[in-house]
């Protein structure tokens, strides 16, 4: 991989952990930063695209290690970290960046649904910086 940008020699090597990043822009910061030679592991409950993503880099050199997980699961955030920094050592970079994002009427919004965007959007982000301290 050729960075079409500048290297950063202080990511070169880094634990870095990328909460959903199997897709879109997450899957980007995976790449960025594994483009930088960093180490880097990432969470997300898309199976099929962080299992191909951390293939199709592997496959490039790079050091890229997928964790399935369902961040609203606190337990499995906090098992999946673990796992990551068993791998690659203690994080050093977290990127809180998973989120769920569809549009939606405010009248239509419901207390089942509120908590489901909270726990997606919000809550899980705590409890990973929590855990990636912890390591």
């Amino acid at each position: 991989m050729a960075a079409a940008f500048a290297l950063y020699p202080s990511l070169k090597d880094a634990s870095v952990i990328v909460t959903g990043g199997a897709s879109g822009i997450g899957a980007e910061i995976v790449r960025a930063f594994a483009e930088q030679g960093s180490r880097v592991g990432f969470v997300d409950f898309d199976v099929d695209g962080g299992t191909a993503l951390a293939s199709e880099l592997g496959s490039a050199g790079t050091q890229v290690r997928f964790e399935p997980c369902d961040l609203r699961d606190i337990d499995a955030l906090r098992a999946a970290f673990t796992t990551l920094a068993g791998a690659q050592g203690p994080a050093r970079v977290l990127v809180n960046n998973a989120a769920r994002d569809d549009r939606h009427a405010w009248q239509d919004v419901t207390p089942e649904f509120y908590d489901e965007r909270v726990a997606t959007n919000l809550r899980h982000m705590f409890f990973a910086i929590q855990a990636s301290h912890r390591r």
